[in-house]
């Protein structure tokens, strides 16, 4: 008998442990708790981190992520305003704010990131088609940012979720496009370098000619200087002579000839022929040079009558 009642107890015992175990639940501090009889919500979401009660096998806990999410976008081709197709990649983190709204709406986040994707991407291409690609390139992409991010905010919240940020990563030409415009752009770039190069070797023939000429220039005044200098070289040499031949004419006579014998007869297999009364040996046959008559008059000076001994 006692045998009976301490089964009949432990059976007891075992079943108040096992509905005492389903009648309460925790809440963790990363989770929004939805309390569900028989698939109605019974109670307001509860959000606080905590125990709770509910009643055994009627009701069931649903759990909902409060954390931020991460929604990643594939590559979306859009057309801009200046009919430029671009490859843009987008990404977004949102928060569910209303865990019952949520629930009722999309349940789970899978399907939640399949709204907002397509939120995300009708929001994309709606505002995109009024932006230039320079404008989502260099100058107003934060602007548009915040546009798609409003637009989808207003269409998420009847998910129960806001988005805390949304970003285009990645704004591109398809590769075809990039191909076809790097080609022109080496195009344009040699064009400009051919230009370039025109322009200088222009410059160049431009800068040459007028070396050239100034080259011109200065040689010719460079001659006429050395003409000058030269005329007045000579006039000082012949003055020189002249006042050397006046001061002693024979002297003078007998040392340009000798000069004249000097350079004449040089050992160079040197041959003449000339008479040998001719005026040129004269100091041959006269030292004093009157053997055929007077001596010519030095360069310069007028002619003088020989004189006797």
């Amino acid at each position: 008998m006692n045998s009976s009642l301490k089964l009949v107890f432990g059976v007891v015992a075992a079943i108040a442990l096992f509905v005492l175990a389903n009648s309460f639940f925790i809440v963790q501090m990363t989770q929004h708790a939805i309390v569900l009889r028989f698939g109605q919500v019974v109670r307001e979401p509860i959000s606080e981190p905590g125990l709770y009660f509910k009643v055994p096998f009627i009701e069931n806990v649903v759990t909902v992520d409060k954390r931020i999410l991460d929604l990643d976008l594939p590559v979306q081709t859009v057309l801009s305003t200046d009919r430029q197709n671009l490859d843009v990649d987008a990404f977004a983190r949102y928060r569910i704010t209303q865990p019952l709204r949520f629930f009722q709406t999309v349940r789970t986040i899978p399907n939640a990131n399949t709204r907002l994707a397509s939120f995300v991407n009708s929001s994309m291409r709606n505002i995109i088609a009024g932006a230039t690609m320079a404008q989502l390139i260099r100058t107003d992409r934060d602007r548009l940012m915040n546009r798609i991010q409003e637009e989808v905010n207003r269409e998420a919240t009847t998910l129960g979720v806001a988005i805390v940020d949304l970003r285009l990563t990645r704004v591109d030409l398809p590769q075809v496009n990039q191909e076809a415009v790097f080609n022109r752009m080496q195009t344009e770039r040699r064009q400009e370098a051919a230009d370039l190069r025109a322009t200088g070797q222009q410059a160049a023939v431009t800068i040459r000619a007028r070396a050239d000429r100034e080259v011109v220039g200065i040689l010719a005044e460079a001659d006429r200087r050395s003409e000058e200098l030269r005329g007045a070289g000579d006039a000082e040499r012949n003055k020189i002579f002249a006042e050397a031949f006046n001061r002693d004419p024979d002297f003078f006579s007998f040392y340009r000839t000798m000069q004249a014998y000097e350079q004449s007869l040089k050992q160079s297999d040197t041959r003449m022929v000339l008479s040998p009364n001719s005026e040129f040996f004269r100091y041959f046959g006269d030292p004093a040079g009157r053997r055929n008559g007077p001596r010519p008059p030095a360069p310069g000076t007028p002619a003088t009558p020989p004189t006797g001994n």
